[in-house]
């Protein structure tokens, strides 16, 4: 196991403080700026899970209420809310300096047979013929300034290999619908529960991006100021994210400075795993007047 694996993996092993309560390392992350909202997500299920056993989550809708300081631990206080025969419900608020960073309501199904059906996977191009995300970085290093260089090309646990990325600092206008491979090696021996907070850690890459793609823009430009506002997740299915999936996604609304976008993530052998649906900020940052 890579060092990198190993510290993610170590970021959603949250420690149990007292009964229902517990604590998350805030750095290590996507972001060194602030805590990556996947992150505090993942964390959040892997709080609920602690308190859930013989069950595995099949939604949770969360709002990010406040930015993460990376700089100290998250508190995760789980309510109760439902013990029932066949669902548990449970809530779960993220904390730092005394006020709340996130509150997350999360649902958890025993097994069940039942009907069935699902949208069909798009075709794009296999995750073999794509330039992978950690070499895209490398080539359009001279791009970044020299102290945010090394942070650019950290290296990271989730490998991600876009069907048409935008060039992040010259972005042109393109349709919202994009599709991304993803893929963590190292989580072949995790177990379901981790399974499913690696998955929804890594929901909340690009998907914000999908808003910004038919207005020419990226976080890169300087024009425009983003932040997750809500996430919701279903999971369809027990999850094996050492595969590879096929993250895609789109955007049906823009307006009133915020983004609306969506995801479906299939196996690579076409079956529908997870659904995913966020709202974001998307604030124009005008320019001062010379």
């Amino acid at each position: 196991m890579t060092d990198i694996v190993a510290e993610l993996l170590n970021l959603l092993d949250i420690e149990q403080l007292e009964v229902d309560l517990f604590r998350g390392i805030g750095s290590g992350g996507e972001t060194t700026m602030r805590i990556f909202g996947g992150q505090v997500i993942a964390q959040a299920l892997a709080a609920a899970y602690n308190t859930v056993e013989g069950r595995l989550c099949h939604s949770l809708h969360a709002y990010f209420i406040r930015p993460g300081d990376p700089s100290i631990p998250v508190i995760y206080s789980v309510d109760r809310a439902r013990d029932g025969g066949s669902f548990t419900t449970r809530r779960v608020i993220a904390i730092q300096h005394g006020k709340q960073i996130l509150n997350m309501s999360a649902s958890f199904h025993v097994e069940e047979d039942g009907l069935h059906h699902q949208h069909e996977m798009p075709e794009v191009p296999e995750p073999d013929t794509l330039v992978s995300r950690a070499k895209w970085r490398e080539e359009n290093k001279d791009k970044v300034p020299e102290k945010h260089r090394k942070e650019f090309l950290r290296a990271r646990p989730i490998e991600i290999r876009e069907v048409a990325p935008q060039d992040w600092f010259n972005p042109k206008v393109v349709e919202d619908r994009n599709h991304l491979w993803f893929r963590m090696p190292g989580a072949r021996d995790a177990n379901p529960q981790m399974q499913h907070c690696l998955m929804a850690y890594a929901s909340d890459m690009n998907l914000l991006g999908s808003s910004l793609r038919p207005h020419g823009q990226t976080w890169f430009t300087g024009q425009v100021m983003t932040a997750s506002l809500d996430h919701a997740m279903w999971f369809h299915a027990p999850v094996n994210f050492a595969d590879w999936h096929l993250y895609t996604m789109d955007s049906p609304f823009t307006g009133g400075a915020r983004g609306f976008n969506r995801g479906t993530i299939y196996t690579h052998d076409g079956q529908l795993v997870a659904s995913v649906a966020q709202e974001g900020l998307m604030r124009q940052i005008k320019k001062k007047p010379d």
